[in-house]
């Protein structure tokens, strides 16, 4: 069954764990006047998370489905969720739109620009565009202004059965999850770019309250903090030419 835990005001954390990955697949919804959930979610989870969110409130009411990037476990259920909600739209980044979701998708999207704004009623989300942080061109995160939260997908990846929120140490969570990720069959994941440090530090200057992570715990606190140790791990881990060589 999955956990519902509100994360910050208005923010709520709907996880479901996947015990064969040792791994929590994080859906965020926001109430708002339009709803917005972050992360439609696999197909195969549709049922679990439609029925958690009823909890809260009629899922045919969710105006924005919105996620970072192009991927079964962020957008397989998108059409699912269109079926049911007739005022829903998808938002994502504008490559995302152009590239494959408006093909995928039984509705067109809504393409969203660097620092453009989708307002939900008293909630106001920033879309901050982050090509192969973590990784795909399309990716995009959504920061919400009102109460700084800032909805960062994949980013700070780490496994296990863990606490909806904490104020330890995320960064290394995600350092010892992305060490195991290279050390396996799903290695190479997570690029280094020339953009990487770049992107990483703009997201830092957002200056976040709470990092809502799709895979493991959210975290409250030094948001801008966690930003630069991660960029660090990502440049120490990834950086170098021999890509990951350093990780072994």
């Amino acid at each position: 069954m999955p956990k519902v835990d509100e994360i910050a005001p208005d923010v709520f954390r709907i996880s479901i764990l996947e015990p064969q990955f040792n791994l929590q697949f994080n859906h965020f919804l926001i109430r708002d006047e339009e709803p917005l959930l972050f992360h439609a979610g696999y197909k195969r989870m549709f049922p679990e998370l439609r029925e958690a969110i009823r909890r809260l409130l009629k899922p045919e009411s969710i105006r924005w489905i919105s996620f970072s990037h192009f991927e079964s476990d962020e957008c397989g259920a998108l059409n699912h969720w269109l079926e049911i909600a007739p005022k829903a739209q998808a938002a994502c980044s504008f490559v995302g739109a152009m590239v494959s979701v408006n093909d995928f998708a039984i509705r067109p999207a809504r393409g969203l620009t660097q620092d453009e704004v989708l307002a939900t009623g008293k909630y106001r989300f920033r879309f901050c565009s982050t090509a192969h942080i973590p990784h795909g061109w399309d990716g995009g995160v959504l920061f919400e202004e009102t109460r700084r939260t800032l909805f960062c997908s994949d980013l700070f990846f780490h496994t296990g059965d863990v606490e909806p929120l904490t104020e330890s140490d995320i960064v290394g969570r995600a350092r010892a999850s992305l060490l195991e990720l290279e050390n396996g069959p799903l290695a190479g994941s997570v690029p280094y770019t020339p953009q990487t440090a770049g992107i990483m530090a703009r997201l830092g200057s957002l200056k976040p309250h709470t990092l809502a992570t799709m895979h493991g715990s959210s975290f409250v606190g030094d948001g801008e903090r966690a930003f630069q140790d991660m960029a660090g791990s990502l440049k120490e881990l990834l950086g170098n030419p021999a890509g990951s060589a350093s990780v072994a």
